[in-house]
């Protein structure tokens, strides 16, 4: 029995929902949609879902472009305890997951496991993008793929690993040949290219106004609540400076700071760091190259100036202790 077989027996039966992430992003969203089309190939009906907004361009045009239907759970009146959900690109308990009414049967994930979960099926691997773990199931059941689940499968790869550049896996680079001939390359460049809006200029020109850099790592503020993705999109354009090796960006939210790390160095895994600066402050966690948290506002100073100074702190010591764990 395949492994997609083995989740197809657990969802054979009741009503299922296939659960992102509250902000997703392209490669949640093509995750969720192969989801979908991979069961439909079985007769199972599923329901996208997610609680939250489709904030950045990029996710927004790929819903537009590949029709892809996805619910807000509060336009879901009718959700029951024995419905079934497989949470993909994320795992229960996490932060960034609202638990639902419904029974989180399976979960296929490519981060690594910050709070244990027993499921009745687990793909948990970590590789560039989901939707590579998604691929590899119509690969190895010989399922037929259209142009629009392929595009958007491919889209999903090249968005989370920066054109395959960042955190990427074999099975990401395999996945992304297979996938190639079946979609639509032209349109994905043109999506591709225009995934930065107007309004996101203000967000760039307060991180570089409020840059500040210190042993290579580069640190900045955005005063002012904004997109997770956008926020990922900075830590990235910040850490492409010649002098940082890691990269920490965090911005206002409600009752608190939202963070996105970024390293190019294998010593310093960024999902560590962010883990161990943010102990007893919030929750962090994530990739070696790339990984996110949340911190209280009441963990930090009200003043600017020492805020900055206890973040960098908090964030050396991180450092410190991740290559001492190296050494050792």
């Amino acid at each position: 029995m395949t492994r997609l077989e083995q989740l197809v027996s657990v969802l054979r039966d009741g009503r299922v929902f296939i659960q992102t992430h509250n902000y997703p992003d392209p490669d949640a969203i093509a995750s969720a949609y192969g989801l979908q089309k991979l069961l439909q190939h079985y007769d199972i009906p599923a329901t996208i879902c997610y609680e939250g907004v489709t904030e950045r361009l990029s996710a927004v045009t790929m819903l537009q472009q590949f029709n892809i239907e996805i619910v807000q759970t509060c336009n879901i009146s009718d959700m029951q305890p024995e419905d079934k959900i497989v949470v993909v690109d994320a795992q229960k308990y996490n932060s960034n997951v609202t638990d639902l009414i419904g029974d989180e049967v399976a979960c296929i994930d490519h981060h690594p496991t910050i709070t244990a979960c027993t499921y009745r099926y687990k793909e948990i691997e970590q590789v560039g993008a989901c939707a590579s773990l998604i691929a590899r199931h119509f690969f190895e059941n010989a399922i037929p793929l259209d142009t629009d689940t392929a595009s958007a499968l491919v889209y999903g790869i090249k968005m989370d690993t920066a054109d395959l550049s960042r955190g990427v896996k074999q099975l990401d680079v395999d996945m992304y040949a297979k996938l190639f001939p079946f979609a639509d390359n032209d349109l994905l460049n043109r999506m591709k290219i225009n995934t930065m809006e107007f309004a996101d200029l203000k967000a760039y020109g307060s991180a570089i106004n409020n840059i500040s850099v210190f042993n290579n790592i580069g640190y900045a503020f955005i005063p002012f609540a904004c997109p997770d993705a956008l926020i990922a999109m900075i830590s990235d354009f910040i850490l492409a400076l010649d002098i940082i090796e890691f990269s920490v960006v965090y911005a206002v939210r409600e009752n608190g700071y939202k963070f996105s790390v970024r390293s190019e160095l294998p010593e310093l895994h960024a999902g560590k760091i962010i883990q161990y600066a943010l102990a007893g402050k919030g929750s962090g966690g994530g990739h070696p190259s790339m990984a996110g948290g949340f911190a209280a506002a009441s963990a930090f100073s009200d003043q600017a100036s020492t805020r900055g100074h206890e973040i960098r702190m908090a964030f050396e010591k991180a450092v410190r202790q991740c290559r001492e764990e190296q050494k050792a």
